[in-house]
């Protein structure tokens, strides 16, 4: 069942097992036999959920660009990314006796808000990246523009030989932005929707939120 339904709990499993064969068996057995063949319970890899249009989309621009060698050289991936600034205290466990449940040294301390953080952008190439930008507030098309391009981008670009842009696609989109990309004749790459694992700075971004 563990096999099937990646997702089945313990519980679940052992609840199956009395179901059929009339024997009990603890959750706890359940998991220490999953384990004993190899399977343990950890936290699920997030993904984003693609349409049969998003695939084709996908599929379509990679085979566009299979002959890339030379070129993916030329390319600035850019993204914005939120870093949170406390530690996430998770499923962390404590060891202790009965009555030291409000032991200080047993107690995790964590804001019960939103965890603070700080929105940042940045971009890197080949050989080369960006200066990293805080973000201030939501990143509007216009913002977008005041405080990323203008400042940072034009520069960054100007100074390359060639350069081919990537930016995701929201709030990036807007004429506004488009027209600006136009006129300082900056090339973009098109960038298919739902498709952040095409980029190698998403990577980037926990080492640099260590």
């Amino acid at each position: 069942m563990a096999v099937m339904d990646r997702s089945v709990s313990s519980r679940i499993i052992a609840q199956h097992i009395e179901s059929v064969t009339h024997n009990s068996m603890s959750a706890r057995t359940i998991r220490r036999r999953l384990q004993q063949s190899g399977l343990s319970a950890r936290r699920p890899l997030l993904g984003l959920p693609l349409t049969q249009i998003h695939r084709s989309l996908h599929r379509q621009w990679c085979e566009e660009r299979r002959m890339w060698v030379a070129e993916w050289n030329e390319v600035v991936f850019t993204d914005e990314s939120r870093i949170c600034l406390q530690h996430h205290v998770g499923r962390i466990r404590v060891w202790k006796h009965r009555g030291e449940r409000m032991l200080n040294s047993c107690v995790m301390h964590r804001h019960t808000g939103p965890a603070p953080g700080i929105m940042v952008w940045g971009g890197i190439g080949y050989h080369s990246r960006t200066p990293l930008v805080r973000i201030a507030g939501a990143l509007n098309s216009q913002s977008y523009i005041s405080d990323v391009l203008e400042p940072v981008v034009l520069p960054y670009v100007q100074g390359l030989a060639t350069a081919i842009f990537q930016q995701d696609n929201a709030p990036h989109v807007a004429r506004i932005v488009q027209r600006f990309f136009v006129n300082h004749q900056i090339e973009l790459l098109p960038w298919p929707a739902r498709s952040p694992d095409l980029s190698p700075i998403e990577n980037m971004w926990p080492m640099v939120a260590q």
